[in-house]
Formats: structure tokens, sequence, C-alpha cells
């Protein structure tokens, strides 16, 4: 009966996620025509300093002209939770019609605005807008530091024209770029009142690119050959890594198991009273119950629904969803599979706390519920705040998180629920091929390197080798302005990652059994989630040595998501370590005859 409501819980999920499929897609970003002289609109998005990606601003915050016409766009939840905040820009671009220095408005810039437009610059803001969809950024001011060794020298410089410059087939707007006119400034240096005029210039242009390729030339930069050489060096020094890790592994074990296998049915057929040694000795103890097991089973159903995430995120990935600047798309699939997943997480975590004889299963649920969530939630409402405080486009509105925490509410909450329930009556027993003492043997002494933190560095530091070089341009990507589309590269990565973690895990398990230490349960969930903690290195690594991002609430965003994100990759990877071993125990334990 637990299994069945299960396959319909799972095949509503599946239909929900493809039906779901289409509203990723923006409907904005739709078959535009436009005739001659039609009004194309133009957003202003944000500004913020170019090496911090997190904090941005709305454009208005900084003192730019204002016709009072300004709108705001309304945004979906992705767009909202990306930090995008669109409103009407002050420039009016006419389909197919050319204008030349025109005036946006005439200003009297007073102290405080030049000291503010000053620091922007000083900081290399950039400015984003959308025309059509299409993405245009550009620098609002320069420095002058030529021939000036002293900082206090340097000249501060603001740009009043911007030069728009269109390309159209047809009806269609295929392309648009910005430019700013650097003979063109206001001088900020000084603190006093500047009079100034913001020009702009608009130049179209035909073109026979067509309308369905209008994206690729934002994609075609982590395309390009060397980028693809330095992906494929990833690849073939990750599999490298694989084929040498599961060769040398396979083959050792392979022989040790064969000579284990060989000895202990010699013993069997030699004198009964001969002392049994290495992993036999402990088989009564092997498939002993874990200490903490509701922890244990909530952080199995926590870490299998993010690989379910994980696996469906790459499924629409590879259907070409997430293509560039479909602003919010990824934010808006990670929050509603999220939410169609925690079936997952209810059913796996609770059905494995029932085969572990739990039976506060409730408890259990609640605790499953607030495994990833409530760390997630915790550092959402310290980052939140600080957003907060800056005044940045990433606090986010209480109408989102009023519409977050309904999702949780109504969605993530009972299907939760029903997957627990689900896994309580699936009332499935654990498979154990021996049967398990009434009294634990005592663990022999054991060398410092077969302790727990030891044997996480060793299960940890093979997959990172395998996954680091791809890892730079994910960064770059998520914790700057890089754009990343090769997503089968990525695929390929995380199944190699998958491979190596549980094929590690399992060769430190096996020698764990050996040394008659019957503690695996942990130890394994741990060793193969350990690659989550390097990762976690490597952005202390990134952010001093490949970034130049600095400021409180950067290093914040920064540190606190990225803890929240190896979390999720420690449950996730612990989940695929732990099935790994379980598999590799039951299999050698049956293989064998025990008293």
């Amino acid at each position: 009966m637990g299994k069945s409501k299960f396959s319909t819980l799972l095949f509503v999920f599946i239909i929900s996620i493809f039906s779901f499929h289409g509203t990723l897609v923006r409907s904005d970003a739709s078959d535009h025509r436009y005739n001659e002289a039609d009004n194309v609109p133009l957003y202003a998005n944000k500004v913020g300093p170019f090496h911090n990606p997190s904090e941005t601003y709305r454009y208005f915050d900084l003192p730019f002209c204002v016709t009072g016409k300004e709108k705001d766009k309304t945004e979906a939840l992705g767009e909202v939770l990306n930090g995008d905040r669109l409103v009407s820009a002050p420039y009016t671009l006419d389909f197919k019609k050319d204008k030349d220095s025109k005036s946006v408005c005439k200003k009297k810039l007073t102290k405080e605005q030049v000291a503010q437009f000053r620091e922007a610059v000083k900081k290399d803001y950039y400015f984003q807008m959308y025309y059509d969809d299409l993405p245009i950024w550009g620098f609002i001011g320069t420095v002058d530091k030529e021939g000036k060794a002293d900082p206090s020298e340097y000249k501060y410089f603001l740009y009043k024209h911007i030069q728009f410059d269109v390309l159209y087939n047809k009806d269609r707007v295929i392309e648009i770029s910005a430019r700013m006119d650097p003979h063109s400034v206001v001088d900020l240096t000084e603190d006093k009142e500047v009079d100034t005029e913001f020009l702009y210039t608009v130049k179209w242009k035909e073109t026979d690119i067509p309308f369905e390729k209008r994206m690729e030339k934002y994609s075609q930069s982590s395309s390009l050959p060397h980028h693809l050489e330095i992906h494929w060096f990833s690849i073939i020094n990750s599999c490298v890594t694989v084929l040498l890790l599961t060769g040398f592994l396979a083959t050792i074990l392979m022989r040790v198991l064969k000579n284990d296998f060989m000895k202990y049915a010699q013993d069997e057929e030699a004198a009964d009273d001969q002392e049994e040694t290495g992993w036999k000795y402990i088989h009564g103890d092997v498939f002993r119950f874990p200490k903490y097991k509701s922890l244990f089973a909530a952080a199995l159903g926590s870490g299998t629904q993010l690989f379910a995430l994980t696996i469906f995120i790459f499924m629409l990935a590879l259907v070409g969803v997430f293509y560039p600047y479909n602003r919010g798309a990824l934010f808006t699939a990670l929050v509603v599979i999220y939410a169609l997943t925690s079936g997952i997480a209810g059913y796996t975590a609770t059905s494995f706390y029932i085969q572990l004889e739990g039976s506060n299963w409730v408890r259990n649920l609640l605790l499953t519920g607030c495994l990833f969530c409530g760390p997630l939630f915790l550092m959402f409402c310290f980052l939140n705040t600080v957003a907060i405080a800056y005044n940045a486009t990433a606090a986010l509105p209480f109408g989102t998180i009023l519409v977050i925490v309904l999702i949780w509410t109504l969605v993530t909450s009972p299907l939760l629920v029903l997957g627990g329930i689900a896994g309580k009556n699936s009332r499935a027993e654990f498979q154990a091929p021996v049967r398990t003492t009434k009294y634990p043997r005592e663990i022999p002494p054991l060398p410092w390197y077969r302790s727990t933190i030891p044997q996480m560095a060793m299960a940890g530091f093979l997959p990172f080798s395998a996954i680091y070089i791809e890892l730079y341009y994910i960064f770059a990507s998520v914790w700057g302005h890089r754009i990343y589309t090769i997503y089968s590269i990525l695929f390929i990565v995380f199944i190699i990652l998958l491979i190596v973690t549980a094929f590690i895990t399992v060769a430190l398990t096996y020698f764990q059994l050996a040394a008659e230490d019957h503690e695996w349960w942990w130890r394994s969930f741990l060793c193969g989630g350990s690659t989550g903690l390097f990762i976690y290195g490597y952005c202390l690594y990134y952010y001093h040595a490949r970034s130049e991002m600095s400021g409180f609430m950067q290093t914040s965003f920064f540190f606190g998501y990225m803890a929240c994100i190896c979390y999720g990759f420690f449950l996730m990877l612990g989940s695929v370590g732990f099935r790994a071993s379980l598999f590799f125990v039951r299999h050698i334990y049956r293989s064998i005859k025990c008293e």
C-alpha cells in the first residue's frame, strides 16, 4: 500500500515538473515584432560595484535623470530572488528611429550628489538595463590614474553621454550594446556643485542574424575554443582520476576479497575453534543500527531529496530552459522543485527510520523537514537583514517572503507528511544477511589515521580533485559576470563526482571493517559528504586569490550562502556514500557463511 502511494506521488511530481517547464520560459521573451517608430520599452535594472555581484542597488538610488514617468515592472518570483528590480528608463528608443545627442535632462548636481557619484565611480559601479529582454551593461564613470602614484591625486569622471547601437532584422530587435562617450564627462573630483546635461544617441543598423539566434552571442563566451579546451582538460583530468581510482580499488578490493573468501572457506573446513579475524569476525555487529538513528534517517532523507533536486535541475538545463538571461528561471526552478521533492525526503527518511526500528516517526519527519531548511532559513534571515541595512536589491520584499512561506506551508509540508505516511506504511524490514548479536564487540585500539577526521580528509580530497577545475567556472558564473552554458560537461563532471565518491567511500568502509571497527554507518556518511567541506575550503581560496570581492555585505553573502550550498553537498554526497557502502557491505556478508 505504501509503495503504491509513493509511486502515485512520484508520478504526479514528474507530470508537475514537465508542465512546469513552460512556466520557466519567460512570456515577455516571446517573439516581439515592431513597426517603425514603435516604442520598444527600455528598463533600467540595477547598479552596483562590478566586483561585488551580490551588492546591487536600484538604478535610481543614484541621482540620474528622473522624468516622472518611471514605472516599476512586475517581476516573477525568480527575478526578485535574483535581485532584479526593473523600472522604465529615462531613454526613449523607438524602433528603427535614429537619434543624435538627444537630451535626457539638464541637471545641477549638488555637493552630496557629486560625492555620491564619485563614491560609485571609485567602486567601479556598472549599470544593467534590458531592451526587448536583451541585457545591456556599461560603467557609469571612469577613474584617471595615469601618472599618479598617490590615490589622493586620482581624478573621477562621470559619463554623461551614452550611445545605443541596435541591430534589427526586419521587424525584430536582434542585438543591442551601449557605449559611453569618453570625451563627454563630468569632473567629480571636487566637492562642488556641477551643471551637466545627460545625453543619449541611438543608431539602428540592419543585420541578417535570425531572431532565433540572438541569444547565442551571450553563450559563445563560455564556448570559445580556449575555454572548451580547459573544460575538456577538466573532463580528461576527472576521467583519468576515475579510471585510476576505480581500476586500483577494483583490483585491490577484488583480490583482497577473493583472498578473504578463500581464507574464510578454508577456515570453515578446518578446526571450528579457530578464532576468526578481519571483517568476518565482526559479522554479528556490522548491521547493528547506528546511534542517533532519527538524525541519521533525516540526513539520508534530506540528502536523497537534494540528489533528486539536482537531477531534475540538470534535466531542465540539458533541454535548454536556462538559456542566458532567462532571468530568474534557475531560482524559480530551485524553489518549486525543492517544494515538490519534499515527498521524497519524507518517504526516504521515515521508511528508513522504521527499518531501523525507530518508534517516534513524527519527530523524525519534523527533523527531516528542518535539517536543511532550518539552517538555510536562519542564514537567509541574517543575510536579508544585512541587505535591508544596505538598502540593496538583494533584500526580499515582504510579498516575496510571504509567497515562499506559502509554498513551504501549502506544498512542501503537506508533501513531506504524505511521503512520511507512505514511508511508515511501507513497513519494509531492514535486509541484513547476517544476524546481529545481543551485545556489541569492543573495537580494538586503532592508529590515529584510522579515526574519523583523517578518513574524511582522504575521502573528500579525491572527489574534489576531480571537480576543482570546473569549480572555477561555476564560481565565476555564480559570483561574477561570466556566463556558464556548457551544462552537458557539468553533468559529466557531476556523474564523475558521484562515481569517485561512491568508490572511495566503499574502499574506506572495507578497510574500516577489516580493522574490526563495526561503526561504519556514520563514518560512510561523513566520508561521502566530506567533499562539501573541501568545496567550502575552495571558497576561501577563491575569495582571496581569484576574486576582488570586498565589503561586509558581499563577504557575508558569499560565505553565508556558500555554507548552505556546501552543507547541501555534504548531505547529498553523504547519502550517496552511505548507499554505496550499504550495498557493498550487504554483498560481502551475503557471500560468506556466518554462524
